[in-house]
């Protein structure tokens, strides 16, 4: 049975009862309530036909929590990776075309087939790959990049930013629908964050609409959707120049999506009091993502704003979202001749309230409290992000790139310190607390690293260097706890200093050496009886002996292993 439940998470499910489903109903009713006007409105953002943003929050959705570990996520449309699908696609086709719409659905079996297999492979590690700093400066740039895509529509500009510079022609009414819609939003999401505030401005804007003739005197409205379920999409097969151009958005998109799922899965299994299943979340949001390509539509992702109400609202399994699955589906087959009438102003204004949040420039001053390192690298992405638009992925992958060098900096330059010991007993940094040597003619080292490929020069530099400008030293003591491990360099390395320190009658003294360790260098025949060779399990041990030195600075041979 455990094994079922491996591949099929919702064998675990609890079975539905009265009291469960009438809470879990409470839940999904709000979720899906919600998830209608905002698919059609993160559709628009993506390029997409408005009606796929509800296609993606239908079979998605119920493949995502059927096969996944955190079962409370919404799945579907997301500004994030809505965005980033409009801008992959930029310069390929236009946008709301056949072939536009092919490619996004492209872009959504190859983003899914990748989290399958890198779920299956078990390697929802490469999620660290995106640091913090990174994804901060990342989803802060593109918030600006989306509200300066929906300001246009928002304010009721007949053209985009170019031409109302050259010729201002604002339509009123337009700006009318867009900036009330956005006023109520935003006072409705303070006070009352469980309301369905999204559905009933949608519904209240399309009747007003309708009524005052708003698409006869020019204003913009959602228009026509078709009613019915999507039928099967089979894509053509792409040339290889069209798929190695899809390449670096499928990773993006591909990694982007996956950390808006660990935002919202981390928080869910905390309050749940479980360890967070990345691998098994990564093959149920692919599966969910090949769902949405077959069924028409673009990549999905997990909505943190939706999983966060979904939360609030009381839903405690994967029901709700079965039950969310079907509000969408009964709007679909019933109720979108009421979306006909809806300005695109107020589409444009549920996505500015979504994204709005994710604008937070006091934590770039936070962080350069932290670390200038990190900050300049959030800074960095921050900028190349907003000046590659509409290729936002280079803003991610130079992030990453940065990040990556800064750890290879970190792993090349281990920090190596002189010891001493402190007045409370414990062993510091010599020349920063301004301590004493441990014993005369000796040099006490720590290195707080693993002792291989990356550490072993600077080990080795750390060593020669102190012997070269101090002559006189007879003793090297190695305190060895934080070396956790050592590979096959560092065990060339390790061999060639103790070979260097007895050709000069130097004794080696190494303290807390862990048996992982103590075993590769026993195999490698490194750790051989003699006098020049002194092992000590513990670090008392070692002061011990050590403490000896004072008394006797030449002749130690006499105290035990």
């Amino acid at each position: 049975m455990k094994s079922l439940q491996r591949w099929f998470p919702f064998l675990s499910w609890p079975r539905p009862d009265a009291a469960l489903l009438r809470g879990e109903a409470l839940a999904g009713l709000t979720v899906g309530l919600m998830v209608i006007p905002q698919g059609v409105a993160y559709a628009a953002l993506a390029g997409m036909p408005l009606v796929t943003g509800i296609y993606a929050s239908m079979l998605p959705a119920l493949v995502a929590v059927l096969f996944s570990a955190s079962t409370r996520l919404s799945v579907g449309p997301t500004a994030l990776s809505c965005l980033l699908i409009g801008t992959s696609l930029t310069g390929l086709a236009e946008p709301g075309s056949a072939r536009w719409v092919e490619l996004a659905v492209w872009l959504a079996l190859l983003t899914g087939l990748l989290q399958v297999v890198l779920g299956w492979a078990r390697f929802g590690w490469l999620l660290n790959l995106i640091s913090s700093p990174v994804l901060m400066g990342f989803t802060q740039a593109a918030a600006l990049l989306i509200i300066a895509s929906q300001m246009p529509a928002l304010l009721g500009f007949a053209a985009g930013w170019r031409e109302l510079l050259q010729q201002p022609q604002i339509h009123l009414p337009s700006a009318a629908f867009g900036l009330i819609s956005l006023a109520l939003l935003v006072l409705v999401r303070r006070w009352r964050p469980a309301f369905p505030s999204v559905l009933f401005i949608v519904v209240g804007t399309a009747a007003v609409s309708a009524g005052t003739g708003f698409e006869a005197a020019g204003g913009k409205v959602v228009g026509t959707l078709p009613a019915g379920l999507p039928t099967l999409a089979l894509p053509g097969w792409l040339d290889w120049h069209t798929l190695g151009q899809l390449l670096l958005p499928t990773m993006v998109i591909t990694l982007v999506s996956f950390l808006e799922t660990a935002s919202s899965a981390k928080v869910e299994n905390q309050r749940g009091g479980q360890r967070w299943n990345q691998d098994q979340d990564l093959i149920g949001q692919g599966l969910a993502k090949i769902a949405s390509g077959l069924s028409g539509a673009f990549p999905t992702s997990s909505s943190f704003s939706r999983s966060a109400l979904n939360l609030y609202a009381g839903a405690r399994t994967g029901w709700a979202t079965v039950i969310s699955v079907g509000v969408v589906l009964l709007a679909l087959l019933v109720f979108t001749p009421t979306l006909r009438h809806v300005p695109q102003a107020v589409l444009a204004a549920i996505v500015l309230v979504a994204v709005v949040g994710l604008l937070k420039p006091a934590a770039f001053v936070r962080l350069w409290r932290v670390s200038r390192v990190e900050a300049s690298t959030a800074g960095v992405t921050f900028l190349i992000t907003l000046l590659a638009a509409p290729k936002l992925y280079w803003g991610v992958l130079a992030g990453v790139l940065m990040g990556l060098s800064h750890f290879l900096h970190h792993r090349l330059h281990p920090r190596i310190i002189e010891v001493g010991l402190h007045p409370d007993g414990s062993l510091r940094d010599r020349h920063l607390w301004h301590l004493p040597p441990l014993a005369p003619h000796l040099y006490a080292l720590r290195m707080d690293a693993e002792l291989d490929f990356a550490a072993a020069s600077g080990f080795e530099r750390a060593i020669v260097e102190h012997l070269a400008a101090h002559p006189g030293v007879r003793h090297v003591c190695l305190f060895a706890q934080p070396i956790n491990r050592m590979d096959a360099t560092g065990v060339e390395i390790f061999g060639q200093l103790r070979h260097q320190l007895a050709s000069r009658g130097i004794t080696l003294h190494i303290s807390g050496l862990k048996l992982p360790v103590e075993k590769v260098l026993r195999s490698a025949g490194e750790l051989p009886n003699g006098p020049l060779l002194k092992l000590y399990r513990t670090d008392a041990d070692a002061l011990v002996a050590l403490a000896r030195l004072r008394e006797d600075p030449i002749d130690l041979a006499a105290v035990m292993i």
